[in-house]
């Protein structure tokens, strides 16, 4: 079966083989074809898109060459004169044929817009999350159309976040879902919705304090930002909390009477008929293998998947059990943990990895940001920190333990690494200053806020820089601006969850 993933490294896929697509421009003519939906796109906004404000002379026939070679890559056992049935020929140009079962993203897009009741829309969303394997068409962010479609995906994919979330609560889930809304309202503090779910979340767990804190940060947070108070909406739920006058919270389904054959490591989770999280862990140790056995098991939501004890094992682990996050210890035997990161985040839909590591300094984390990990932690730190940085990577973020990124930068700040991105040299003074920022921690809206820019201009540079750099997502462009010396440790600011 032919399939397409854009939700992440853009590829076409064969049976779950990876096709060779040629080039970046070609690439790009199939990836803007996908983005188009099914429509035809006219062969001159295909030239004009693909060489904005300068295109060749012969821009017509290298487009043409372009598709040539595509089809013959997507349909190898088509005759010459025989009419092509992917990469049609659609007056006045081109288009993609193709089922949404066939392209990551077209499914997810309809798995967002369900709607139903919340076990329904739970499953769904939940479906759709996990189809992300990073930014959206990352390789081709100097190209306005494909920042534009990756910055509406990217709002889809907060939608997700959150509509999973609302669901949850309905569902009597509020335990499982703090850690997920913490991350979520840190990386993305200007969104309601994510205070909102928060607080509520906390509220219903028995914890008012701490969700009357919750909305007092965002309080603080949207006055530093914006010079306003909390949303109406906000101020109510405030309101209704000091007075306790929200309903009860539902009570949690009961398990159904098959649950006992779920197993010892499913979790209360698996029994309530919750998706549960499935974790590899991958550590030459057993010692360390046995305490994050211990530590999965007894937490719901989450559930060992398998165990591995060098890098080729965990490869194999990959693929026999197909778990969601893989927790992989950066030094291992035989194919340590940097190398087999690689080949995993390489294979069709792969799970997430967050790196574990016993000292924070080791040179290796900055190749393994750049391959791709959804986050580190430190074998010595509390469990509620590796949980927050599975469940942060299973819903598309990233975490870095705030122990791991004080050393990595006090260790490697204004020094050269020879595996390093190209130098800054060339940037200019704009995306200079996004790149600042970015390092601080702000989020795109907060950026264009402190810059007085739009902030899909913001997005769109921020994507440029990553395409310039040759990165893909926000963390590696941190530790870009540290190790270039374009900021310093003391510039840290917040940048303990991306």
């Amino acid at each position: 079966m032919l399939t397409f993933t854009a939700l992440g490294p853009f590829h076409a896929w064969s049976d779950g083989v990876p096709l060779d697509l040629g080039g970046q421009r070609q690439r790009a003519v199939l990836a803007r074809l996908l983005v188009a939906g099914g429509r035809a796109v006219p062969v001159h906004t295909l030239i004009d898109e693909l060489w904005p404000g300068d295109p060749p002379a012969q821009a017509l026939s290298t487009i043409q060459g372009y598709v040539s070679r595509l089809r013959r890559a997507l349909e190898p056992g088509r005759a010459p004169r025989e009419e092509a049935e992917v990469l049609v020929s659609a007056a006045p140009g081109y288009a993609l044929r193709a089922a949404p079962e066939q392209v990551d993203s077209w499914r997810f897009e309809g798995l967002v817009k369900t709607e139903g009741p919340p076990p329904q829309v739970w499953a769904a969303m939940d479906s759709a999350l996990g189809l992300w394997r990073g930014p959206a068409l990352a390789e081709f962010a100097e190209l306005t159309w494909a920042a534009t479609e990756a910055g509406r995906l990217e709002e889809l994919r907060l939608i997700a976040v959150e509509r999973r979330a609302d669901a949850g609560l309905a569902l009597g889930r509020a335990t499982s879902l703090v850690a997920d809304l913490e991350a979520h309202a840190s990386a993305h503090p200007l969104r309601e919705e994510a205070w909102r779910l928060l607080a509520l979340a906390l509220y219903r767990m028995g914890r008012q304090g701490d969700a009357l804190a919750a909305l007092r940060r965002a309080r603080a947070v949207w006055r530093d930002e914006l010079g306003l108070d909390l949303s109406a909406g906000l101020r109510r739920l405030e309101a209704d909390m000091l007075a306790q006058r929200l309903e009860e919270p539902p009570s949690p389904p009961s398990p159904p009477s098959a649950a006992s054959s779920a197993g010892p490591s499913a979790g209360p989770a698996a029994a309530a008929g919750e998706r549960v999280l499935r974790v590899l862990v991958a550590d030459d140790q057993a010692l360390v293998r046995a305490g994050l056995r211990a530590m999965l098991d007894s937490e719901d939501g989450v559930a060992l998947a398998g165990e591995a004890a060098n890098g080729e094992e965990a490869i194999a682990g990959v693929r026999a059990h197909r778990p969601d996050v893989v927790l992989l210890d950066i030094q291992m035997p035989h194919l340590d943990g940097l190398a087999a990161a690689r080949r995993i985040l390489a294979g069709e839909r792969p799970p997430k990895v967050v790196m574990m590591t016993t000292f924070g300094s080791d040179e290796n984390l900055y190749a393994a940001l750049r391959a791709g990990v959804s986050g580190f932690v430190l074998k010595t730190s509390a469990p509620e920190q590796f949980l927050a940085a599975i469940r942060a990577a299973a819903v598309g973020d990233a975490l870095i333990d705030p122990s791991v990124t004080t050393r990595l930068i006090s260790a490697f700040a204004g020094r050269t690494d020879p595996a390093s991105p190209p130098a800054l040299a060339g940037l200019s003074d704009a995306r200079l200053d996004v790149l600042k920022l970015v390092a601080r921690g702000l989020t795109n809206r907060q950026i264009g806020q402190t810059l007085a820019l739009p902030e899909e201009e913001v997005s769109v540079l921020v994507k440029s820089l990553l395409d310039h750099l040759g990165l893909f997502d926000r963390a590696q462009l941190v530790m870009a601006a540290y190790e270039s010396g374009l900021v310093t440790p003391g510039d840290m600011g917040h940048f303990s969850s991306l």
